[in-house]
């Protein structure tokens, strides 16, 4: 996934710091924008597992600083929900002139709220995505309701907001009971999905409903079952951008997978190593795979690792090689599994006497059949899954050739 920097200068000349997450083949079907929670920011590792998810699904997500947070110019008494709606549409503009108009907006908490007034205002947005949205704006000023009454005495007051301080001021407050949220959501008249979790403590799953009764058809509701309101297990948030993008994709036009230049080769492989960690996109000419590494040794886990990926190789060519041997000497093998583990061993415990000992690659390979064979057709088969391509080439020996491509 390609991460790139973006500055975008909003209607009153603050400038919002924004990341446009493009797909591993830098080609985008779609454009989307991800509209944070109340006091978050773009960095929140809910909204970038979510980007990183929607690019898996040919979309370059926009995920941005409102006004006042995270790296955006402003002071937080600025970003009251009128702005925040005002600072999407001009990031949408902005999108639009320099890119292509998003047409997918995907909004977490406030966000939600924010994106769905904006999706009211603009045409090119396809489809609606809310995240533990609440269902009336005033719904976050609970969480400094007790001070509210000082802020008509004072001009400015600080207030505690998630054990954070914030400046706020009357027009701050005022700003969020100016829009009728359930009104808007009535006449959006356009594909609309709620992912909401029953356990949130910030935005109770009673908002979900008022949302869903509101909206008209083609309207979804997701639950998040056991997850909190900032999704802060990782996995919440990538099934969350999973479902988002296999649902949104309905209405989108179909798109041709085109794919990253492969330089000639077979397939392309690329690491953002600033933003994804160990996070490794790879890509065919019609398809995408994800690798990554386990938690156990600093990786976020979320595709199988390089050796799992090596393995998989040598499974699939294996399966297939006996399904085409046993047809043609019309067997009666139905199904076939293969259970293969690679590891290094020393070759004193593999019992393999070298001139100089040391430890060697090993794979296991276990082979089980399901069918009417009888001993000797399983010997047979057993024979043939070490003559599968792949595992020829990995007891073979390879000759490597490596370049370097200037960009």
């Amino acid at each position: 996934m390609k991460n790139t920097k973006l500055k975008i200068k909003n209607r009153k000349g603050l400038i919002l710091n924004a990341s446009l997450e493009l797909p591993a083949n830098q080609k985008p079907n779609y454009y989307a924008i991800f509209a944070h929670c109340f006091t978050c920011s773009s960095s929140l590792s809910a909204v970038r597992n979510v980007s990183r998810q929607l690019t898996q699904d040919g979309f370059a997500v926009v995920r941005f600083d409102f006004t006042g947070l995270g790296r955006s110019e402003g002071e937080f008494a600025d970003s009251h929900f009128s702005a925040n709606v005002e600072d999407l549409l001009d990031v949408h503009s902005y999108i639009a002139e320099h890119y292509d108009a998003p047409g997918l907006l995907v909004g977490h908490s406030l966000g939600g709220a924010a994106v769905l007034v904006a999706a009211s205002k603009l045409d090119e947005v396809k489809a609606v995505a809310t995240i533990g949205a609440p269902a009336t704006v005033n719904h976050v000023m609970h969480l400094f309701s007790h001070q509210v009454n000082e802020v008509k005495d004072k001009r400015a007051i600080e207030v505690n907001i998630g054990g954070r301080p914030f400046v706020i001021n009357q027009d701050f407050v005022k700003e969020f009971s100016k829009t009728d949220l359930p009104e808007i959501v009535k006449n959006l008249r356009k594909p609309l999905l709620i992912m909401h979790s029953p356990f949130d403590k910030i935005v109770g799953i009673e908002n979900a409903q008022q949302l869903y009764v509101n909206a008209h058809h083609p309207k979804s509701f997701v639950t998040l079952d056991n997850a909190d309101h900032l999704l802060s297990v990782e996995k919440d948030s990538q099934y969350a951008g999973e479902i988002i993008g296999t649902w949104a994709k309905r209405y989108f036009p179909k798109e041709e997978n085109v794919m990253l230049d492969t330089e000639g080769e077979q397939l392309v492989g690329h690491l953002n190593i600033v933003e994804d960690n160990f996070t490794t996109s790879i890509q065919t000419k019609n398809h995408t795979f994800i690798a990554d590494e386990p938690a156990s040794i600093g990786g976020s886990d979320f595709g199988p690792s390089p050796y799992e990926y090596l393995n998989a190789a040598l499974a699939a060519c294996t399966v297939m090689t006996l399904k085409l041997y046993a047809e043609r000497k019309k067997w009666d093998l139905q199904e076939v599994f293969v259970y293969i583990s690679h590891s290094r061993k020393h070759s004193d415990d593999l019992q393999i006497e070298i001139e100089k000992p040391k430890y060697l690659d090993h794979i296991s390979k276990k082979l089980k059949f399901t069918g009417n064979l009888d001993e000797t057709q399983k010997e047979r088969l057993k024979e043939i899954a070490s003559r599968c391509p792949v595992h020829k080439t990995l007891a073979s020996e390879v000759i490597f050739e490596t370049q370097i491509l200037n960009n």
